[in-house]
């Protein structure tokens, strides 16, 4: 069953005990996962990653059978999930636990995908995709948080937050945190501020840095350079990077 975003907190979650959420924007998938479900769930929440699951089945199904006298209701938070345990997924729902609930996180799921399939074609499941967040959602996010805080923010800020946090959600909530903690008794944040507290140079990865100059994006590439605090070996990886990429155009002229 398609459940959207916006449709979650109105729907009645302790009617379902099978969610699978996907999408390239996990922030907003943790998110949610934080603000709708974990106050409703009153038992244990145990996290699995994918392959732990794989590489050890039966201690997974211990953990899904075995319910103790002292349990309350159960829930499971399995990360990046895939095709590889549909069929463990499909007996576990056809078993219609009572006091179980597994929420599913995957990356980008395509249509063919028999995990989503599943998740879609049954009606005591929900499924629902996270698209990546846009320019005015985010902006929204921001603006809405340091209007709790009653912090005073311009426009140019919220750019610049954006901009160094990559559109990242996740990477701007660690950085308003940042911000509002610097901010406690007062009542405005400064540009000067923000350039300061903010430094998030690490996310600019050295290909990156050479994909923009060699796309001749003059404005980006400078950016980048601002960010970052290169030392000599990153030098080198960088000049490694440009000759790595010189020969993969080399080979494509030469067979173009």
């Amino acid at each position: 069953m398609l459940i959207k975003i916006n449709e979650l907190k109105n729907f009645e979650l302790k009617n379902i005990n099978f969610y699978l959420f996907y999408g390239e924007n996990i922030g907003l998938i943790d998110e949610t996962i934080n603000k709708i479900f974990k106050p409703n769930f009153l038992g244990n929440i145990i996290r699995y990653d994918e392959n732990e699951i794989i590489n050890n089945i039966n201690a997974f199904n211990e953990e899904i059978y075995n319910q103790s006298f002292f349990d309350n209701d159960k829930v499971i938070i399995i990360n990046r999930g895939s095709d590889r345990i549909v069929k463990l997924i499909e007996e576990i729902i056809n078993k219609n636990f009572k006091d179980l609930k597994i929420i599913i996180k995957s990356q980008v799921l395509e249509k063919k995908s028999k995990l989503r399939n599943l998740f879609e074609k049954k009606n005591n499941t929900v499924i629902t995709p996270f698209y990546k967040d846009t320019h005015q959602l985010l902006t929204l996010l921001i603006r809405n948080f340091f209007k709790e805080k009653k912090l005073a923010i311009s426009n140019e800020i919220i750019n610049l937050i954006i901009e160094r946090s990559r559109n990242n959600r996740i990477d701007i909530i660690n950085e308003i945190n940042k911000i509002s903690q610097y901010a406690i008794n007062k009542n405005q944040i400064f540009l000067e501020d923000v350039l300061k507290l903010t430094n998030l140079s690490q996310n600019y990865e050295i290909s990156e840095l050479v994909n923009q100059n060699l796309s001749k994006n003059k404005k980006k590439t400078i950016n980048i350079l601002n960010e970052n605090s290169l030392n000599t070996e990153d030098n080198i990886l960088v000049l490694k990077t440009y000759l790595k990429k010189f020969k993969k155009l080399k080979i494509l002229k030469i067979n173009l």
